[in-house]
């Protein structure tokens, strides 16, 4: 199903929609309120840019060398080309501690890998800890944003999901007794828990160390009780030095909540005492993604989800109607990369504002990024006939001043003159939810002459 399908189906509970939309342009408003406390809030923003370009051109070296100094502390490093590799890594590992029952903390990469119906296929229990990851592991479905996983979902919808999930009472949708009822049925699970895996947000070159956010304190739990603790990191995750989480903090929760710092901000070194800690480095296409100059920039990701609280099409579409792991505007320049055939419409799920790319704590040109997928996917994916043909004919109009200027009078005549029965029929799909401006007596060109006349 394409974006705009899939977007469709969403946009059928109007209601919600609205709802989804104030919700997310909330979380950017508080983002804009603690950009602004800061003093050389930009001046952060470049200095992280600079330092994931920096990254990036030396990501050989620096792998290296993290994995050696975390070598030296004790952890054991894995390397995975691909989503396979790194589920039978995982695998294996828990496979050699007899593992049956797994706590997992919020990871988008394992999202990416496909690891939970990996390992439930193979008869290991994976909880998701983090709240909203929880809730949408129960209604069997994908987080629908990277941060706030079950954005998607109201809070009457949740409490009816607990009631058949967890046997908790009706509530009406209170948020406090059912965090309550969450916290009671996932400590059992902390407390039985053989292994735990996390994400990382952070891997620190120069240390071998990582850092972990997370708001509710799960990925500590989970790590801190089990006798072994799994990080699954993207190649991409590194930073030079420890003194530069100093940066990333800095802007990481700000754009991504709205909020000064995560609750938590957990910096695992190495392995307590008779524990095991291993990290697996995935690449699963990044390195090809690196090597294409136009879209290399899109790895400076962190992962806060500031551009999709920031997209009218997000917004109002739904994180689902992506059918990708990383929905929105920073997903729509990712998935591509992988199936060009399967997310081609993706890149045009953007009105190409650039409000993205304005809120973005790293400066990824997201929105000159997915202009460039549209190029290439326009030359290298068919295009629907009726698409292809109006864009040719447009091509035509806008190439000729003449018959630019021509159709454009005709245009501005036949809406002044046109029933508004006829121009809002069902051919014209924007004319269902909204109206189309009024058509004043000139158009830029004539009103500009009139003016300089003077």
């Amino acid at each position: 199903m394409a974006h705009a399908e899939a977007a469709a189906k969403f946009n059928e509970n109007e209601a919600k929609v609205n709802w989804h939309d104030k919700a997310l342009w909330f979380v950017r408003q508080k983002r804009d309120k603690q950009a602004h406390k800061i003093q050389g809030w930009e001046q952060l923003r470049d200095y992280a840019s600079a330092l994931k370009a920096n990254v990036l051109s030396n990501l050989d070296n620096y792998l290296v060398q993290f994995e050696e100094n975390a070598k030296k502390n004790g952890v054991t490093v894995h390397w995975a080309a691909n989503a396979e590799e790194h589920n039978k890594i995982v695998h294996s590992i828990l496979q050699k501690h007899n593992a049956k029952k797994i706590v997992k903390s919020k990871s988008m990469l394992t999202e990416e890998c496909h690891l939970n119906p990996f390992l439930e296929a193979n008869d290991i229990e994976v909880i998701d800890t983090d709240l909203g990851e929880r809730i949408v592991q129960l209604a069997q479905e994908p987080p629908s944003h990277i941060v706030l996983p079950a954005i998607h979902k109201t809070k009457e919808e949740v409490d009816e999901l607990f009631q058949e999930h967890l046997g908790t009472k009706p509530s009406g949708g209170n948020p406090e007794y059912l965090t309550r009822e969450a916290r009671k049925h996932l400590r059992n699970k902390f407390l039985q828990a053989d292994a735990a895996i996390t994400g990382v947000n952070f891997a620190v070159a120069d240390t071998g160390g990582f850092v972990v956010c997370t708001n509710e304190g799960n990925a500590d739990m989970g790590a801190h009780l089990a006798k072994v603790h799994i990080a699954c990191m993207g190649m991409e995750k590194l930073i030079p030095q420890e003194k530069h989480l100093g940066i990333f903090l800095r802007l990481l929760a700000r754009s991504a909540t709205g909020q000064p710092i995560t609750t938590y901000s957990s910096y695992f070194n190495k392995p307590e005492e008779g524990k095991e800690m291993h990290i697996v480095i995935v690449d699963n296409g990044r390195t090809e993604q690196l090597s294409r100059e136009d879209f290399r920039r899109s790895l400076h990701c962190i992962r806060c989800g500031a551009c999709m609280n920031t997209c009218p099409i997000y917004r109002r579409s739904g994180g689902h109607s992506y059918d990708a792991t990383i929905p929105g505007p920073i997903g729509s320049i990712l998935s591509p990369g992988k199936d060009l055939t399967k997310h081609s419409s993706l890149p045009f799920a953007s009105t190409l504002c650039g409000s993205c790319s304005d809120v973005c704590p790293v400066k990824i040109n997201i929105h000159e990024q997915l202009y460039k997928w549209r190029q290439i996917i326009v030359k290298d994916v068919p295009q629907p006939f009726v698409k292809k043909n109006i864009m040719k004919a447009v091509g035509s109009i806008l190439a000729k001043p003449k018959t630019y200027d021509f159709v454009g009078k005709s245009t501005r005549f036949m809406l002044k003159n046109t029933p508004k029965s006829l121009i809002n029929s069902k051919i014209n799909t924007w004319g269902h939810a909204r109206d189309l401006p009024e058509v004043k007596g000139d158009n830029f060109e004539e009103w500009y002459k009139k003016k300089t006349e003077k």
